[in-house]
């Protein structure tokens, strides 16, 4: 039952307002552990309801109090309906407490829920929250705002639909596209996650995306994400890109660092430099990272130049070369691509070999490559013939994506199949060195240089020794060569 616990005044008036009780001047009302408080109302004991009127206070237990100009108040079903310049006030005065604010009121003292449903303001502690419709859920200090939803933070602004709100921990639970803006810093997009307020750390699921204005961008299907920290961390379909840097890094699981713009990918990891429309690099490896680093130039300035490294079953594919290693380097500062283990490039018909490689690339297209170690340099000329050369340093210079020139020194070796002008096979030189350069035009010999210290040995085709058609180091592996950007990916056999 609600009980009247004082009034100044008490009256009646059946004409105007049958059987109700007129109270005027300090009224204060009681039901259960809940006090309200008025100027005046009118109190129908019959139907255990009051309508209160004039500074209308609202009091349940020690935590929760609501003010308005006017409330009516149902003893039944224990609704509360606040009206006109309403505050709902959660938590005690000297702990920031939460506050509601809004035009309209209800409050089901029974489902313990207060909604508003024509615009309403939540603030707490860090962040305040408006919307079109809300309700809140003191006992567990939990919101959920409808419509135009618009979260402040010191560091940020969310908009949303539809949010869950936490005013104790401080998280917001997204359940629709939701946009989190930092002021010229970072834009996140996603549809559904929690993002802890306090602490700006999240989980972003379905596609969400991380965006820097700088340029740099993260996505996946999960993303953990620490804004503070600058770290993210994506799980399943990941891509990070860097439109400053124009490159783009993806894979099954990565991590990124905003500190020294790094980043890491794994399961059918994927670097694709595209900062040569031309000539697009794809570098695919088990494992691959990429960062930048700061060093200071000969003109004492402060630069930076980004360092990509690729680990296991490295492939590489260029239009204008294509690569395999064991573990590959690449160096901004001077547009070089390091190759080591086994490493083998391809350009057009011709595959060169060593025990380490290095590329040079210079206005975004391969100028030349240099090996050291068992240098092997292989021409295919034709299905059955091969022209090869084999020393200890190799190097090959390009021209608009086609070797044309190549330098073989230290104990270099040939076997080479010389033609008459009609193409027909004169027979098979084999030569010994201690330098020899080769000329190429059009994906054929042309001619080639030899020290004067050069023997050599010229057999006619129909009595080449048998097993003298191959130098000692020769392979030719075509078999695992990346033939398109898609096939970088594909596993190969040693």
């Amino acid at each position: 039952m609600v009980y009247l616990d004082h009034s100044n005044t008490l009256s009646f008036d059946e004409e105007r307002i049958a059987d109700a009780q007129i109270l005027r001047g300090n009224v204060i009302f009681r039901h259960e552990d809940a006090l309200m408080y008025c100027d005046s109302a009118y109190f129908y004991e019959n139907t255990n309801s009051l309508d209160a009127f004039g500074h209308v206070r609202f009091v349940q237990g020690d935590t929760l109090q609501g003010f308005g100009d006017l409330l009516f108040y149902d003893g039944n079903t224990k609704l509360a309906r606040l009206r006109r310049h309403v505050r709902l006030v959660h938590g005690r005065p000297d702990e920031n407490p939460t506050v509601l604010t809004t035009d309209s009121l209800n409050y089901d003292r029974a489902a313990g829920v207060a909604y508003y449903f024509n615009h309403g303001k939540v603030r707490d502690s860090l962040n305040t929250l408006v919307s079109v419709r809300g309700n809140y859920r003191p006992s567990i200090k939990q919101a959920v705002f409808s419509k135009e939803v618009t979260l402040t933070n010191p560091n940020f602004v969310l908009t949303s639909d539809t949010l869950l709100y936490n005013t104790d921990t401080k998280v917001a639970d997204i359940v629709s596209p939701t946009d989190i803006i930092y002021d010229q810093e970072t834009d996140i997009h996603t549809s559904r996650g929690w993002y802890n307020t306090q602490t700006e750390q999240s989980m972003l699921l379905d596609r969400s995306v991380v965006h820097h204005q700088d340029g740099k961008m993260m996505t996946g299907d999960t993303i953990y994400y620490d804004k503070k920290k600058g770290f993210g961390e994506v799980l399943g379909d990941m891509t990070m890109s860097d439109t400053t840097q124009q490159m783009t890094l993806t894979g099954n699981y990565g991590q990124m660092w905003e500190e020294d713009n790094r980043g890491y990918a794994t399961d059918s990891a994927l670097m694709i430099d595209w900062s040569d429309t031309t000539h697009i690099t794809y570098i695919h490896a088990d494992t691959l990272f990429t960062e930048e680093l700061h060093y200071t130039d000969s003109a004492l300035m402060d630069s930076t130049y980004r360092r990509a490294r690729a680990y296991f079953g490295v492939r590489v594919y260029r239009d204008d070369m294509q690569m395999t290693c064991d573990s590959l380097v690449y160096l901004g500062s001077d547009s070089t691509i390091h190759l080591y283990t086994k490493p083998i490039c391809w350009s057009e018909n011709q595959q060169i070999a060593a025990d380490s490689m290095v590329v040079y690339v210079v206005n975004g297209t391969v100028d030349h490559t240099v090996g050291n170690g068992n240098a092997l340099c292989v021409m295919h000329d034709t299905i059955d013939y091969f022209n090869q050369m084999s020393g200890k340093q190799v190097v090959a210079t390009l021209e608009d994506g086609e070797v044309k020139l190549v330098d073989m020194d230290g104990n270099a070796l040939t076997i080479y199949y010389a033609k008459e002008s009609d193409g027909s096979f004169v027979g098979m030189n084999t030569t010994e060195s201690s330098h020899i350069r080769m000329y190429v035009k059009q994906q054929k010999i042309d001619h080639m240089l030899f020290t004067k210290e050069t023997t050599g040995v010229l057999y006619p085709m129909d009595q080449i020794p048998g097993g003298m058609d191959r130098l000692a180091i020769f392979f030719w592996a075509d078999e695992i060569r990346p033939t398109d950007p898609e096939d970088v990916f594909r596993r190969t056999k040693e």
